[in-house]
């Protein structure tokens, strides 16, 4: 195994397509013809349903285990008015989830409250003490969402207090499953639903979708939700293909008409057009700023952004997660550089790096965590230590499932969850050396002899004089482009630099001037800045194409993922 901070990365150009499937994607320009086949639809058919994001399959919510047993409690509560809460998470899609679920709920009339778990005194997920207060104040059922599938201890704590619960959650199962009245997820066995990879927000927009088909109430849209729904399936990278993929385009269709209060001022702030919106301006501006409430104090500042109709009260919210991701931006560059240095000074070469230490701000070293992945391509955990106890965030590359290996440490933990690229974790201290040495263990015995690069794949070659206007609108029949849906990516050789320069407050970014002749785009490469004092007369980009909108003006740039010098394999 060899790693090093920025080791190049290898760049993947696509083969050309086939004759047949060039001949079966005639209508389509040339350029839409090849990201068509890199995507996996090489007839005309296949190729209109993607580009028009029709679903491939029946997405009638019953297909769902245990939601027509949701519903029967969920029209029970409503017509007998007993009270409900939904139990949320603080990250935007648990955020996301809770509140389309609450304003779902108090459509039909229901007495429905909600609850997020405080980060730094409650942790993740369901908990007992929440449980007994909520029993306490006259709570009959509790439905979670985006959380609960590996709490079967909580499950049975409800069960004592007479606490009806449903559990709703996207996460991966193992062991046990709790023993609730329904449990809702895709991915538990003997599931038949076909769309697996739902967010949080997604699994709750089946059940409001299943309980308006079931009560049928007047003069209402489930399409207003569609925006929360955008939002949380983006924010928490679920990928952008079959139904999600339908979800968000159609989101983001009705984020440019919202009514939505706080969605308006979080837009202002963050200086996004709804008008314009797309899955970029949500993983890189909106969700950032609704994630920061969480991460800093309380989600229930992102909560009541989302749900409020006070036009002040929405400004005066959007200001606040404004400041407060600002502030955790520099946080997570201060954290970020303190767990590098413990991580190396422990084992400069291990294949995972481990950094905990008792000032880390919980809230962001999942954040720290994903940032020493992106410069080491090692999987990373981070974590803040307790007196009893510490809470770590993992993050991976490709070729380490995380949650997996954590299975794998099951014995030694509180308690864990997660994906195959990001997880958490609660372990006692007592067995915190031994958890690191076997998940080294476990890292050092997958990634054995592996050239640990990142990949950077691209749709096909390019000259820079076929980047016209007219492309960017093929383009945008991809969008919502992001986890599971690229961008198309371009590679242009031999292009001269006419301008080099770093930008930003740090100088972490590249900004560039290239040309092929006749033509010269500006270009941009965000966190690229150290590739600016090497940089040889002509090379090599591998980019995105964009419009770029500043002051008013709209311009074409290339957007880098990577540039190095002209002839250098690839």
């Amino acid at each position: 195994m060899t790693s090093s901070p920025r080791h190049r990365a290898r760049w993947a150009v696509a083969l050309p397509l086939s004759a047949r499937a060039a001949e079966n994607l005639s209508a389509f320009p040339p350029v839409l013809q090849q990201i068509l086949f890199n995507r996996g639809y090489a007839t005309d058919a296949e190729a209109r349903a993607y580009l028009k994001a029709e679903a491939p399959f029946d997405t009638s919510p019953f297909q769902m285990k245990g939601m027509r047993a949701a519903v029967d409690r969920l029209r029970a509560a409503v017509e007998q008015r007993e009270q409900v809460a939904v139990y949320g998470d603080y990250d935007v899609d648990g955020v996301t989830a809770a509140a389309l679920l609450v304003q779902a709920l108090k459509a039909l009339g229901a007495d429905v409250r909600v609850y997020i778990p405080n980060r730094f005194e409650e942790g993740y997920g369901l908990n007992n003490d929440a449980l007994e207060v909520l029993a306490a104040d006259g709570v009959k059922l509790v439905v979670s969402v985006d959380c609960g599938i590996r709490s079967p201890d909580e499950a049975r704590r409800a069960r004592t207090l007479g606490l009806d619960l449903i559990i709703t959650d996207h996460h991966e199962p193992a062991g046990e499953l709790p023993d609730a009245l329904a449990v809702i997820n895709p991915k538990q066995e003997g599931d038949s639903y076909p769309e697996k990879y739902l967010a949080g927000v997604g699994i709750a927009y089946k059940i409001a979708e299943a309980l308006f088909s079931d009560l049928q109430p007047p003069n209402f849209r489930l399409e207003d939700y569609l925006d929360l729904v955008a939002l949380g399936t983006v924010a928490d990278l679920a990928p952008l293909t079959g139904e999600n993929r339908v979800l968000v385009r159609r989101g983001l269709r009705q984020m440019a008409q919202t009514r939505r209060q706080g969605l308006f001022s979080l837009a202002n702030v963050a200086g996004v057009s709804l008008q314009s919106i797309n899955a970029m301006h949500i993983g890189f501006m909106l969700g950032p700023r609704l994630n920061a409430a969480g991460r800093l104090e309380s989600a229930l500042d992102a909560y009541n952004l989302l749900t409020t109709a006070d036009v002040f009260e929405a400004g005066q919210l959007a200001q606040k997660l404004d400041a407060q991701n600002r502030d955790r931006q520099a946080l997570t560059r201060k954290i970020q550089a303190e767990a590098e240095s413990i991580a190396l000074a422990r084992e400069a070469d291990a294949p995972i790096l481990f950094a905990v230490h008792p000032e880390f701000n919980p809230g962001v070293v999942g954040l720290a965590a994903a940032r020493l992945v992106e410069v080491y391509y090692r999987p990373a955990i981070v974590g803040q230590q307790g007196e009893e106890t510490t809470r770590c965030s993992c993050r991976s590359i490709p070729e380490f499932h995380i949650t997996a290996a954590l299975d794998q440490c099951a014995d030694l933990l509180v308690r864990h969850g997660g994906h195959a690229a990001a997880a958490g974790l609660t372990v006692r201290n007592e067995n915190l050396e031994i958890l690191q040495t076997r998940l080294k263990s476990i890292a050092r015995q997958q990634l054995a002899d592996l050239d640990l690069r990142p990949t950077l794949s691209a749709d096909m070659e390019i000259s820079l004089t076929e980047l016209r206007p007219e492309l960017l609108k093929h383009l945008s029949y991809l969008q919502p482009t992001g986890y599971g849906n690229p961008e198309a990516v371009f590679v242009s050789r031999n292009v001269q630099v006419k301008s080099a320069r770093t930008v930003g407050a740090d100088g972490s970014h590249l900004k560039l001037a290239v040309s092929e002749g006749r033509v010269t785009f500006d270009a941009i490469g965000f966190r690229l800045g150290h590739l600016a004092a090497g940089l040889p007369p002509r090379v090599d980009v591998l980019y995105t194409f964009e419009s770029n909108e500043y002051n008013g003006r709209s311009s074409l740039q290339l957007n880098l993922k990577d540039v190095k010098p002209a002839g250098m394999p690839d």
